[in-house]
């Protein structure tokens, strides 16, 4: 082989990217762990904490759901705060919140005692974890090479499943011993990890290059306060859709639940017509209806998978751990191996492909009963591939909104679809009121995986998009010639 010939071969991928850029992803990724590591430890200890509280299974599952209700808000919001002032200013803002909330989270737990100081502080942690996503999940798409960015998206929403297993791990080694209280409080220490390795990071080079050398700052929610009644009608359709939202999660709303969804839908989707404009606004509606149905499919084996565990098939505290560590793992592998396909196949190829896949084990991971071997390997397989491909989600979001707009379309698309998870733990708890638990968590993530493999696969959001803006472009990350190698695209203003 020729010098010049040599001279030509690309490097590996990793060496692609920069040291600096692997220290900036790593800042980003602890925060996806923090936000696994909290989430599995309120799913682990929710029997004990309805022993503690005498709650019903739909009222302990309301506390996973308490994080959802104001998510919508949080990615919102600081998002917007990422388009304007830079990636890193929200990322660092978005932990300090969540720190707010998990040290009230085990205040509650610790001082409170009661059931309703512990869903106010989950609400707080919503928040930080809404803008934790679309801060996160931008700056580092937005600072890997173009065509790695399926693969950033993968590897950093694997963070989110180690935290899962390092939950099971301390809760296995903690509650036991000392009980459920304890693992709020060590709760706190990955939140400290998290500000200090965000203490001096480099902006994100696509906002860096395209809105900060600009000198000009957007402002993504100029639509909703056109005005000054805009502005006040709006910020009333804020309140009614939080206010609705905490009502049907929680025992203020009993008797008027359907009302009150139908309520805080249509405000949402208001607030989704006027961020889109006349342009894009099928696009926001559709992508919210997209991530939804996803968190429908997925949350109800996240969220009751250990109740399933201990209550049907009488796992030990041991036992139920062995199992997460399964999923965990199995979550972590798809994450990766998806973001590898994603860049070979096409983000929306590999998303359908791999769910089609893994809806093949779901109902033998619930028909196993003596067999813990068994049910583990079936339960790496499932989430290797339906959880896994969440990996993707970000990089499948993001590339439908140009830089000066993308977090906080990101953000409030994204979180306006996670009230899916909201919604997923207590229908699966009140769906198993009717059957046995774990037939009614395969019923529910066999069903809604389908409509997420057509809605995807058939890119039924940038289809409505083009009725109304034909020239709308497919993909704002994808590598263009016109970019000159930075691997930016023009967008359309």
């Amino acid at each position: 082989m020729s010098p010049a010939r040599t001279a030509a071969v690309p490097p590996p991928w990793y060496r692609q990217v920069s040291r600096q850029k692997w220290k900036s992803f790593f800042a980003a990724w602890i925060g996806y762990l923090l936000d696994g590591f909290d989430f599995v430890l309120i799913t682990l200890v929710l029997t004990e904490i309805a022993d503690d509280f005498g709650l019903t299974a739909v009222e302990s599952a309301s506390l996973v759901s308490g994080a959802f209700i104001t998510r919508w808000l949080g990615g919102a919001v600081l998002g917007a705060l990422g388009d304007r002032f830079g990636r890193k200013s929200a990322m660092v803002a978005s932990i300090l919140l969540y720190s707010v909330g998990t040290f009230a989270c085990g205040f509650a737990c610790g001082f409170a005692w009661d059931y309703t100081s512990l869903f106010t502080a989950r609400l707080l942690i919503g928040m930080g974890m809404a803008g934790e996503y679309s801060a996160s999940a931008t700056y580092v798409m937005e600072s890997w090479p173009a065509r790695l960015r399926n693969r950033a998206s993968g590897f950093l929403i694997s963070g989110f499943s180690l935290g899962g297993v390092l939950a099971a791990e301390v809760y296995e080694q903690v509650v036991p011993a000392h009980g459920w209280r304890w693992l709020f409080y060590i709760g706190l220490f990955p939140v400290v990890v998290a500000l200090w390795v965000r203490r001096a990071l480099p902006e994100a080079d696509d906002w860096e290059a395209e809105v900060g050398a600009a000198g000009e700052r957007p402002n993504p929610f100029r639509p909703l306060f056109a005005g000054r009644r805009r502005a006040t009608v709006n910020t009333v359709l804020a309140a009614v859709a939080t206010g609705s939202l905490f009502a049907v999660f929680t025992p203020l709303g009993t008797g008027a639940v359907p009302v009150l969804s139908v309520v805080a839908a249509a405000c949402l989707t208001a607030f989704a017509v006027q961020l889109g404009g006349r342009s894009r606004w099928p696009l926001f509606v559709a992508l919210c209806a997209t991530v939804f149905c996803a968190f429908l499919y997925s949350w109800p084996v996240q969220a009751l998978l250990p109740t399933y565990l201990k209550t049907e098939l009488g796992f030990t505290p041991a036992q139920v751990s062995d199992a997460l560590y399964y999923a965990g793992f199995g979550t972590m592998a798809g994450c990766v191996v998806t973001g590898f396909v994603g860049d070979r196949f096409g983000t929306r190829r590999a998303y359908a492909a791999t769910l089609l896949v893994g809806i093949c084990f779901v109902f033998p991971v619930f028909a196993v009963r003596d067999s813990r071997l068994q049910l583990g390997i079936l339960l790496f397989l499932m989430l290797a591939c339906m959880q896994g491909v969440s990996g993707l989600l970000p990089k499948y979001i993001a590339g439908h909104f140009p830089t000066e707009s993308r977090a906080a379309s990101l953000g409030f698309v994204y979180n306006v679809g996670a009230l899916g998870g909201a919604v997923a733990p207590v229908l699966g708890a009140q769906l198993a009121s009717t059957m046995p638990l774990g037939r009614a968590l395969a019923v529910l993530t066999f069903s809604l995986t389908l409509v997420v493999v057509l809605l995807i696969g058939f890119d039924v959001p940038s289809r409505l998009n083009r009725l109304v803006d034909p020239r709308a472009v497919p993909d704002h990350l994808a590598t263009e010639a016109a970019a000159g190698g930075t691997g930016r695209v023009r967008t359309a203003k």
